[in-house]
């Protein structure tokens, strides 16, 4: 009887490590089929959203962008930049808009405080002049600054301003005048050159990151006086811009135009005499 009773408890205890063989091997099956269904479901969701590869992704390599990939949605906004003729200038592209009439120049830090991102920019050391187109911002930097050390700074500046929801001014009556307005008091000629600015010159001359703000017209000797806004501003052609661009258009359509010179205030001189010194 004893006997039997050891083959009877050998027989249960088989039966049941078997039992439980079976169950675990069940289980890590299981495991298997769950893991590798999610991993193929992870795969298609990846595979659909383009993102099956980071190798293959088309995520630019500048550290900002990299950060917007894995911090979420913060950091996901994407920031192109163009070179001017000003070596000194950078154009900025968010993919928003920036100015929604006219532009805005900041000749220097005291002219900034009235736009937050303006004012953010100058915090970056290196940064001299700054300007406001229709979706673009101009930085221009001092000669002893590298691009290379203000790019990433500028990139988390304007990301920073956009993601505030700030405006991009603190009042809505400083934005920019519109200086090529036709008045009523406009002479015919005053009309014609302003026409020509508004229509002509100034959407060539912000493509190259800048503009230019209309002064006056001397009826007497024929000159208009201009002033030379952002990348322009200080630019090595800008004197040839002016001259052989900008005169010659409007001494060929408007025969009372004589000359063009340009103008420049005691922001201008201060912003162009600090930029040296830094």
């Amino acid at each position: 009887m004893k006997g039997f009773g050891r083959l009877v408890r050998r027989a249960i205890s088989h039966q049941r490590r078997s039992s439980e063989s079976l169950s675990s091997q069940f289980f890590t099956s299981r495991r298997d089929f769950i893991s590798a269904a999610s991993t193929s479901y992870l795969a298609q969701q990846f595979a659909q959203s383009g993102l099956a590869s980071l190798k293959s992704s088309s995520v630019s390599s500048s550290p900002i962008a990299k950060w917007g990939l894995f911090a979420g949605q913060k950091r996901s906004m994407f920031i192109q930049t163009q070179s001017t003729p000003n070596p000194s200038s950078l154009m900025f592209y968010p993919g928003k808009p920036v100015m929604e009439v006219g532009s805005a120049d900041f000749p220097n830090a005291r002219a900034a405080m009235s736009s937050p991102l303006a004012k953010a920019l100058y915090g970056i050391d290196g940064v001299t002049r700054v300007f406001f187109g229709s979706d673009f911002v101009t930085v221009t930097r001092s000669e002893d600054t590298s691009w290379d050390f203000l790019k990433p700074e500028i990139f988390a500046a304007i990301m920073d301003f956009y993601s505030s929801g700030q405006p991009i001014f603190l009042d809505s009556e400083t934005a920019a005048a519109k200086d090529t307005a036709i008045h009523e008091d406009d002479s015919e000629t005053v009309a014609m050159i302003k026409e020509l600015l508004e229509t002509r010159i100034r959407p060539a001359v912000q493509d190259d990151g800048g503009d230019i703000e209309y002064r006056g017209f001397d009826l007497e000797t024929g000159i208009v006086k201009l002033r030379m806004q952002g990348a322009c501003s200080g630019c090595p052609s800008s004197s040839v811009t002016l001259k052989s661009g900008i005169e010659n258009m409007l001494m060929h359509y408007v025969p009372e135009v004589k000359g063009v010179e340009q103008e420049s205030d005691a922001e201008d001189e201060e912003a162009a005499l600090s930029g040296q010194m830094e």
